[in-house]
């Protein structure tokens, strides 16, 4: 069955596109394919959203702090792509944030994005400290696009070094962009830069036309 979503265009003024629907792959995959992603809260309706404009990452344009660079050549911390996904997601929707309350990572939201990294489309990075977790992110890869969906840190810098290995990954691999979704200063201070909606959706048509060349 083919999933549609309206037209990104026709998003309100905060970016909401749409109301209801599931969390199952085949629809996580067709959103995040034109730039669409869920973001609810307790009792409330799965959410879509396609803000304008869309915070977004280059990686050839994060900034790596002299400090940071130091802190990455520390031989106390590893770094792994896909080695602890649940954990990873899990201590996202647990870490508390500053002005916010409770989580938007819902278990309904977990359950769906643990069985989109079953099926290979959910990635995450950690980053270890004398065998434990410190720090990480998961997101969605479709075709060349990393759609990053959470962060935490329970170290100093851990979360960032966590992006700067992505953002390694993701010049190695060729990928278009990395997604943040919104604005934030502390994006903004690691390289992120807004972007209007139509030039997003054109990154994303380039992704779709070269993923169907080479199939």
């Amino acid at each position: 069955m083919m999933i549609e979503f309206p037209d990104p265009r026709l998003a309100n003024d905060e970016g909401l596109l749409a109301v209801g629907g599931d969390l199952k792959p085949a629809t996580l995959l067709a959103a995040y394919a034109q730039g669409i992603f869920p973001w609810y809260a307790e009792n409330q309706p799965v959410l879509w959203w396609s803000p304008d404009p869309r915070m977004v990452l280059f990686a050839a344009e994060f900034h790596c702090s002299k400090r940071l660079a130091r802190r990455m050549r520390q031989n106390v911390y590893t770094f792994s792509w896909d080695e602890a996904f649940d954990q990873v997601i899990g201590l996202c929707a647990e870490m508390p944030r500053k002005g916010e309350h409770g989580t938007w990572i819902l278990p309904q939201m977990i359950d769906a994005y643990v069985r989109m990294h079953e099926l290979g489309h959910a990635h995450s990075v950690e980053v270890w400290c004398d065998n434990m977790l410190v720090g990480g992110l998961y997101g969605v890869l479709v075709n060349d696009v990393f759609f990053a969906e959470s962060m935490f840190s329970r170290s100093i810098d851990a979360s960032k070094m966590a992006l700067a290995m992505l953002c390694e990954r993701a010049l190695q691999s060729g990928w278009l962009l990395i997604d943040c979704q919104f604005h934030t200063e502390h994006l903004q201070s690691l390289g992120a830069r807004e972007v209007s909606r139509n030039e997003f959706m054109k990154i994303l048509k380039r992704g779709r036309h070269e993923f169907k060349q080479q199939s």
